[in-house]
């Protein structure tokens, strides 16, 4: 059985059944992408690892993970002003971390054209906050196609690439969340080798610095290449529509993920309206959507998250005059979460029901009321993680009054039960600059941040800046486990660069370090730099163990080790469930402690947990 490696670099035209996210993979090999950069983030990574899956060397252009996605986007940029057709890719909240760089791009001339795979994520699956950056595409002046399946990933990659490499500007792919994540058989084309790297760059092919002078002449050329996008968006055939003989004067505008909804609505009824599907979000093909409105009494616009496409259309058939009834979201609820199957029915069961009579109730989830009671499932740290012993000996070192602010990362769940660590939240890197705040006259408590080391080094670094040079009196504590963990187990500059040089080279003099396993040790130290005037910084390092587990599993020999618990030494205290809390452990019924030994990876961490030592290596395994 080949490999995804050998899959995505085959010559000749083939057939297979692929991820959304390798298929634009195969897409960057076929139009000669030659430089790709990124920042790992749900939904796009497997686009990472599809690419990894290729031998580099072979890999018939360059990759790199960059420190954040604003870094990324200028190594992309960088590169496509050199003549290569690049790509960055990224999830959605990383647009925000892009967009000092992002917002320029359509002002200048991109000679080898650039590619940016964003993966949006409508019910905030993977995210914070379920943004709708299509508001900050249109505000870029950068065109955007909308695939609603993996071969559509495919085929308008390539459509980008296309258009970004004729109009030497940036186009958007937009993905959302199940696109990237579903599989389907895709015919993909032949690939026809390598394209060389170039090294052409010319500042005659600009202007590319956008000073006074010359900012409003850019902003009319990027206006000028969002209508030469129009044109051959209507020449590609981006916007489809598909017709129904009983469609009763009705239509329906939609794109992406939520045109397949509709059409499962749809399968079997007997009235069907006719459908409109926008494969080009921005900027909006006029024609054909007043062909549509005109053929149309009422028309119904369904999309995800905001109200983007329904403003535009609306204000096109006023200015056009049009009669056509036009409706969109009412509800507060029709701007939330993803629209699935269910929730597309709901809406136009509310718009029309006459139509709705006809639909398979099939589609419509029953979700009937069971009599035992499913208890809630929390997500949880990994069995072993080191954040969990670093937690449990972080507690015991703080007051019950000091003030903690979490950050982006695994650790980020420490703020629930039994920890209880990490009162405040914002986005990648705003620990430190939060807990300076939280610091000021503040005298009665200690405020601790908690910062991962990958987030170290993607964002964190400028508000640790500021910490040091306002002389603000917080307590850092780097949770450094030596990778990416949360979204795949990517390299991160730590792997190069040491953290503690980077903290002696701000002037930090108060460096602390250990391995969060040596549990009373940590606590000693987090006690010593809580008293420390100024900032002060603790390292608590361990090993991401799932990518360590993983590691040693491919070792020869390999045999799972497992904890035992002397039940005649254990009084029952439940400290290893209730203050540890791994969920390796089991309460039975008469509130005895077991292990679960199919999560169990033995690693030894919860011993200290318990007051009488009943936790052990089990003595039977070698």
């Amino acid at each position: 059985m080949k490999k995804t490696g050998e899959i995505l670099m085959g010559k000749d035209p083939f057939e297979e059944i692929l991820m959304g996210n390798e298929a634009v993979v195969r897409a960057m090999i076929e139009t000669g992408t030659t430089v790709v950069s990124s920042y790992p983030g749900s939904p796009t990574p497997e686009i990472a690892t599809a690419i990894s899956s290729i031998p580099e060397a072979v890999r018939p252009f360059y990759f790199e993970f960059s420190v954040n996605e604003k870094v990324a986007t200028e190594v992309a940029f960088g590169a496509a002003l050199n003549g290569n057709l690049s790509c960055v890719f990224f999830k959605s909240v990383g647009l925000n971390v892009a967009l000092d760089t992002f917002v320029q791009l359509s002002l200048m001339n991109i000679i080898g054209g650039m590619v940016v795979v964003l993966g949006d994520d409508p019910g905030a699956n993977s995210s914070q906050n379920e943004q709708d950056n299509r508001n900050i595409y249109k505000m870029s002046r950068i065109t955007v196609f909308e695939p609603a399946s993996p071969k559509e990933a495919y085929t308008y990659y390539k459509h980008a690439a296309a258009l970004a490499k004729k109009e030497q500007t940036a186009v958007v792919l937009r993905l959302t969340t199940h696109v990237c994540h579903a599989r389907q058989k895709i015919a993909f084309d032949k690939y026809d080798g390598q394209t060389p790297y170039k090294t052409d760059f010319n500042k005659q092919n600009g202007p590319y610095i956008p000073l006074t002078s010359l900012a409003l002449d850019m902003k009319r050329q990027s206006i000028k290449k969002m209508r030469q996008a129009k044109y051959y968006i209507k020449d590609a055939g981006l916007n489809k529509e598909l017709t129904s003989k009983n469609n009763r004067g009705k239509g329906i505008i939609t794109s992406g993920l939520t045109f397949l909804s509709v059409l499962d609505v749809f399968e079997d009824a007997q009235y069907t309206p006719d459908i409109l599907k926008l494969g080009a979000v921005n900027p909006l093909e006029e024609d054909i959507i007043l062909s549509f409105l005109k053929a149309h009494d009422e028309v119904l616009i369904i999309e995800e998250l905001d109200d983007f496409l329904e403003i535009q259309i609306k204000s096109l058939a006023y200015d056009s005059g049009l009669k056509t009834n036009l409706t969109g979201k009412k509800e507060d609820e029709d701007y939330v979460g993803e629209y699935t199957p269910d929730k597309v029915m709901e809406k136009l069961a509310a718009v029309w029901p006459d139509m709705m009579l006809n639909a398979p109730k099939s589609v419509v989830c029953e979700i009937k009321t069971s009599a035992i009671q499913v208890p809630q499932r929390p997500a949880q740290m990994c069995p072993g993680c080191g954040h969990r012993s670093a937690f449990f000996a972080i507690k015991k070192a703080m007051e019950t009054e000091d003030v903690t602010v979490a950050d982006i990362g695994c650790h980020t769940l420490g703020f629930m039960p039994p920890y209880n660590v990490g009162e405040i939240l914002m986005c990648m890197g705003a620990s430190c600059g939060m807990a300076s705040g939280l610091s000021l006259f503040n005298d009665k408590k200690r405020v601790v941040a908690f910062l991962g080391d990958s987030t170290f080094f993607h964002a964190g670094l400028p508000g640790l800046i500021n910490t040091v040079f306002n002389h603000h009196n917080i307590t850092l504590i780097i949770m450094e486990n030596g990778t990416t963990a949360m979204t795949g187990h990517q390299d991160h500059a730590g792997s190069e660069i040491p953290i503690k040089n980077l903290l002696e080279g701000l002037g930090i003099e108060s460096i602390l370090s250990c391995d969060t396993y040596n549990q009373s040790k940590l606590t000693d130290l987090v006690k010593q730099s809580l008293k420390i005037k100024g900032i002060s910084v603790v390292i608590a390092e361990h090993p991401c163990m799932l990518k360590f587990t993983r590691y040693q599993q491919k070792k020869p020999g390999y045999v799972k080790k497992h904890i035992t618990i002397d039940q005649e030494t254990c009084n029952k205290t439940h400290d290893c469930l209730e203050k540890f809390g791994c969920p390796t452990f089991i309460r039975n019924p008469d509130q005895s402690v077991d292990i679960n030994l199919d999560l169990c990876i033995g690693d030894g961490s919860c011993r200290p947990s318990c007051p009488v030592q009943a936790i052990d290596f089990d003595k039977g395994e070698k």
